[in-house]
């Protein structure tokens, strides 16, 4: 019986509550304050639109008495009346930016989120109208001697001719703002490449091949897509061969590539032929060569399979003594003398922050970190001039007796990277050195040396060091094995040293990569 005393219980309360209520609450005065309420159809997305299409303006704001729209003339085309409704439609026929404005009467003083700004109102809205997205591209040969030459044909089926090792610099320009590029070169290097607007694409294998283009946005969405089929046709040259790169194969070390120009003719290669080098310290070691092979895939490649392995301690070169070994145009190899063998991997540093190409920041995201003189002594600039990959590197002048301290930074501060502590790394760099200046060779050579923050290790060695021997206007790659004291975020310092010249230093740095490295036993 309790419970259905405290369930009539219930019903009792209810039932006084109900009948409490009188007809004069009915009659009670709910005043709602004026307030500004205006929106779009397309406010979540900065009201920006494709030219064609249409935005909604809503005026829901509490004690409008009277509103008027105006919108840019001879632009939009209007649904709705503008003297009076609370929502129109507007379509905007040409691209541009425009202001779209609402005056607004009120019956009372209206609140502006939570501040009163008087009974008449006037709100400014500004608008985006973007045209399609559409492609516009060029193509010119690159000559020998590095100079642009002629322009190519474009269409498909054009079967422009190409010399095998030479380049072709493609260059596009676009309408419609698109957030996102994508080339596609059918055996050319690079393959693919984003967002980059003038690249040059160097052939290798022989063939006909065809060169594609996309181009896009999501919001508002548009693209537009160029693809030319049978673009280029490579064919066989009288150029010298050149040995273009050399790096390891696969994390072991024990297997290495060897990049020429040009595609290799299998039949003329002897193993034999080719000799490794390793310099470890005051020691030399010479690994077997157990096999040569050209990589099925990419002609251009030739494959070292190494009796021993190689280690990122090692500085690792390769000779190759003019033998049989022709290309598939059956031009003679010559003599090769100690190319030097990079080490690739996974770079520790490039981690979507991190901008260890230049490629992603603005000039001003590299600052001085303030050592004071002679340390700021120098300007810092992104530039398209030179780059070893990619489109872009940094380019530093350091003034004469000068000095530099760099660091790239956000709205957070220095950014950083994430290393653990005690562990083996290659930290290194390509380089690309314009102009030395003249060194006084009694005191100290110019250099470049890369310390890190926290606790770095201030007895690192150059990285590299400017001696009168350093090569002049081409890409020099240059690293050491570095261990980090303190694990976890980790920023990264660049101290150029210029103190002992009379001139100023001038040269661009690209690919900054931290590896993890497999030091000899």
């Amino acid at each position: 019986m309790k419970t259905y005393k405290n369930i009539a219980k219930y019903l009792c309360i209810a039932a006084l509550t109900f009948v409490g209520c009188s007809d004069d609450d009915n009659d009670m005065n709910l005043v709602e304050p004026s307030h500004r309420v205006i929106y779009t159809s397309q406010m979540d997305f900065d009201n920006q639109i494709e030219v064609g299409n249409y935005i909604t303006f809503g005026d829901v704001s509490p004690g409008v008495t009277s509103r008027t729209w105006g919108f840019p003339e001879d632009v939009t085309s209007i649904e709705g009346n503008q003297s009076n409704d609370d929502i129109v439609k507007a379509y905007f026929n040409t691209p541009g930016d425009y202001n779209v404005t609402l005056h607004q009467v009120f019956s009372d003083d209206a609140y502006v989120d939570e501040t009163l700004m008087g009974k008449e109102l006037d709100t400014t809205i500004a608008v985006r109208v973007l045209g399609p997205v559409e492609l516009s591209v060029s193509a010119k040969y690159i000559n020998p001697d590095g100079t642009i030459g002629a322009d190519l044909n474009l269409a498909d089926n054009a079967q422009n001719e190409l010399q095998a090792g030479r380049s072709i610099r493609y260059s596009y320009t676009v309408a419609g703002e698109p957030a996102t590029s994508a080339w596609t070169f059918e055996a050319g290097k690079p393959g693919t490449v984003e967002n980059t607007e003038t690249i040059d694409v160097k052939y290798s294998r022989m063939g006909t091949y065809g060169v594609e283009l996309f181009a896009g946005r999501d919001r508002p969405f548009g693209e537009d897509i160029v693809t030319f089929e049978n673009l280029i046709t490579v064919i066989a040259s009288t150029d010298p061969v050149t040995l273009d790169a050399a790096y390891n194969r696969d994390s072991s070390g024990g297997v290495l590539n060897v990049e020429f120009s040009r595609e290799i003719d299998a039949a003329t290669l002897n193993a034999s032929d080719f000799t490794v080098t390793a310099t470890n310290g005051g020691s030399v070691y010479t690994p077997a060569i157990a096999s040569a092979s050209v990589d099925s895939n990419e002609g251009n490649i030739v494959i070292l399979e190494l009796a021993d392995v190689v280690y990122n301690d090692d500085l690792v070169t390769i000779t190759y003594t003019p033998g049989t070994l022709k290309t598939l145009d059956q031009v003679a190899v010559g003599q090769i003398t100690d190319a030097p063998m990079v080490f690739v991997g996974a770079n520790v540093m490039d981690n979507g922050s991190f901008d260890v190409g230049f490629e992603n920041t603005f000039s001003t995201d590299w600052v001085d970190l303030n050592w004071g003189s002679p340390w700021g002594m120098f300007t810092f600039n992104i530039s398209t001039a030179q780059a070893y990959d990619g489109k872009q590197s940094g380019y530093i002048e350091i003034a004469p007796a000068g000095g530099m301290i760099l660091g790239q930074v956000d709205g957070a501060g220095a950014v950083t990277f994430d290393v653990e502590a005690g562990k083996s790394y290659e930290l290194g760099v390509w380089v690309y050195l314009e102009e030395l200046g003249s060194p006084d060779p009694a005191g100290n050579t110019p250099d470049v040396r890369l310390y890190w923050a926290p606790s770095t290790n201030w007895g690192v060695a150059p990285n590299p060091a400017f001696t009168p021997t350093f090569k002049t206007g081409e890409w020099v790659y240059s690293s050491q094995i570095v261990t980090f004291a303190v694990a976890g975020p980790t920023n990264l310092l660049i101290r150029g040293d210029n103190q002992s010249n009379s001139e100023t230093l001038k040269f661009y740095m690209d690919n900054l990569t931290l590896l993890e490295a497999n030091l000899r036993p």
